[in-house]
């Protein structure tokens, strides 16, 4: 699903038009991304929540030449997953049957 696809979906779950559809998906993932600017992390119970990760600096390798490059500390966004789209995406687990 693309985000053309989310504001079909969106649109007509809600029963709105598109366009209000695409205003309010941008207001959300806008918020979001303001959020963790900040360093906020954003929770949606049950969904998932949104962070903020730092990777420290290190060194790393030029597969060519193998000299050595200074890569930088740098803030990169994260997702976990919440419970219930955990269970979601899993599907109803089978039980094993006793011998």
């Amino acid at each position: 699903m693309n985000k053309a696809d989310l504001i079909k979906h969106v649109a007509s779950e809600s029963g709105i038009s598109q366009a209000q559809a695409e205003k309010a998906i941008n207001s959300f993932t806008s918020g979001i991304q303001q959020s963790l600017t900040t360093g906020e992390t954003v929770t949606l119970i049950g969904f998932g929540s949104f962070s903020v990760s730092e990777r420290a600096a290190r060194n790393g390798r030029n597969p060519q030449t193998g000299a050595v490059l200074k890569i930088p500390a740098k803030k990169l966004p994260k997702f976990s997953a919440g419970k219930a789209l955990k269970e979601a995406v899993a599907g109803p687990v089978k039980k094993a049957k006793k011998k």
